[in-house]
């Protein structure tokens, strides 16, 4: 079995083991699966090493910011198929759903003096971090945090990169040494991985295993819980199966199409990926894996770096469609990964280049063509077709195009009474309708808006300033938008 690279690993405790304990625990928290999983590989490197079972504990608590019916659904879709992965190899799996807030509080705390150690997820965004700085101060078990998100470890790099170009250049002198150490594909596979039985009385006790009818979904179940309850289920459905089909289908019959065609909703040619990224359903690690397989790429193909010098094309040694696509799954997806594992306010509005704040400033008075209440936004009742069949399928779907993000972010700026007004607003439509929202790539998109990792752009226009324009009527003459407007015009 192959070691978990010491650079993904984080003690956050600097904590003993304690050899006595009865278990090794995996607190799944942000990469929500059983298969390519950096840190499940590490958990069961230390019960392999301490002798001692391996405990998988995934939990869903009901106070997290924006939580709804929608993302509820998503993340219990995944512990079925969690459920099912850790049977097949005769694993502890733990699920724990709270059905009144609150419910939870204090079983981390109790496995923790219970186990030989803990190891989670190193997410760098939403409540995530200082949920488990603080279970780490009040732990005295090592608790270590390990580094799955991307093909980059997160912590290498020790600087803050200002655009996608920079990161590129970077990435292209770097990521050769570290894409041998792919995580191991079923790390629970190996026979001699000590086995538990069954979760501890104690534990199941004093918290109860999710109930069945949760964990299939059942709609009564769901109703019970007190959740956004206007947020309904996304359109897609959640988990690692359902990740593994979306991404060979995609494989098969998008991508041959994505270089040319990704910018164009009627064609919709994207991965549909993001949402199971999000949630930790599928690795970066498996998807470029399985990309290079069809590929036929081996590490040998990528080329000097000193040649392509942060080009978006060339550096892989792989087809068009497949660096165009790598381009968003590697650079920008983890673009953002860099700006919050580096910055704790890389969702404050004084996270923006110096320069966006000046020109963003420097605009704030002038008049808007309109002003739209929040209530007006998030119902899309606007006089903008395009814009409302955006944010109608953002709220319908939990997702929206790509490319029509750009547009949506850029009219909300033009129709708010300032740019904090604006970012609040995006923010919050984004955070509570989107599935992949509330994730460092989509802050990225939405700062991107403000002109993070973009330049200063002329003509110097009102309320944008120096930030770069985007228009409806400009987006109509270059894309093919008969199919989207007439699927997702709101009725």
């Amino acid at each position: 079995m192959l070691q978990t690279p010491e650079v993904r690993i984080r003690d956050l405790n600097n904590q003993p083991a304690r050899l006595d304990g009865k278990f090794v625990v995996y607190w799944m928290t942000a990469c929500r699966r059983l298969s390519s999983n950096f840190a499940l590989q590490r958990a069961v490197e230390l019960a392999r090493s301490y002798r001692k079972p391996l405990l998988i504990v995934e939990a869903l608590r009901l106070d997290y910011p924006w939580a709804s019916r929608r993302m509820h659904a998503f993340v219990l879709q995944g512990m079925r198929d969690n459920r099912d992965h850790a049977a097949k190899y005769s694993h502890c799996y733990f699920p724990f759903v709270e059905t009144s807030v609150g419910q939870g509080r204090g079983m981390m705390e109790w496995l923790a003096s219970e186990a030989v150690a803990l190891v989670t997820d190193d997410f760098p965004c939403f409540f995530l971090p200082r949920m488990i700085d603080a279970l780490a101060r009040r732990i005295r078990v090592k608790l270590e945090a390990v580094d799955s998100n991307g093909l980059l470890p997160m912590h290498t790099a020790e600087v803050e990169f200002p655009t996608a170009y920079a990161f590129r250049r970077y990435l292209q002198k770097n990521l050769g040494v570290y894409l041998p150490a792919m995580p191991e594909p079923e790390p629970l596979s190996n026979p001699e991985t000590p086995r538990l039985v069954a979760p501890p009385s104690e534990l199941t006790e004093r918290w109860p295993s999710a109930d069945l009818l949760l964990l299939n979904l059942a709609s009564a179940a769901l109703d019970r819980l007190p959740l956004d309850q206007t947020v309904k289920e996304a359109a897609m459905t959640g988990g690692s199966v359902a990740a593994r089909r979306q991404l060979a289908e995609f494989l098969a019959r998008r991508l041959p199409r994505y270089a040319a065609d990704r910018n164009q909703p009627d064609e919709e040619v994207s991965s549909g990926l993001s949402p199971y990224l999000h949630f930790g359903h599928i690795s970066a690690h498996e998807i470029f894996q399985s990309l290079a397989a069809q590929e036929s790429w081996s590490i040998d193909d990528l080329a000097d770096a000193k040649k392509t010098r942060g080009s978006r094309a060339g550096w892989w040694g792989m087809s068009e469609n497949a660096e165009s696509f790598l381009d968003e799954l590697v650079t920008w997806r983890e673009l953002g990964f860099n700006m919050c594992s580096r910055r704790r306010d890389f969702d404050r509005y004084e996270s923006l280049p110096d320069w966006a704040q000046t020109t963003l400033q420097c605009h704030e008075s002038d008049p808007r063509p309109v002003i739209y209440s929040f209530d007006q936004l998030r119902n899309a009742e606007t006089h903008d077709a395009l814009w409302n069949a955006a944010q109608f399928q953002l709220t319908s779907t939990g997702r929206m195009h790509n490319y029509l993000r750009m547009l949506w972010g850029k009219k909300i700026l033009e129709w708010s009474v300032t740019p904090r007004e604006a970012l609040e607003t995006m923010i919050e439509l984004n955070n509570r309708f989107a599935v992949d929202g509330r994730n460092p790539n989509s802050y990225s998109g939405i700062f991107w808006v403000l002109g993070r990792y973009d330049r200063a752009w002329g003509p110097e226009r009102p309320i944008f300033g120096k930030i770069r324009y985007m228009s409806s009527q400009n987006t109509e003459r270059k894309l093919h938008l008969s199919q989207y407007l007439q699927e997702f015009s709101p009725r």
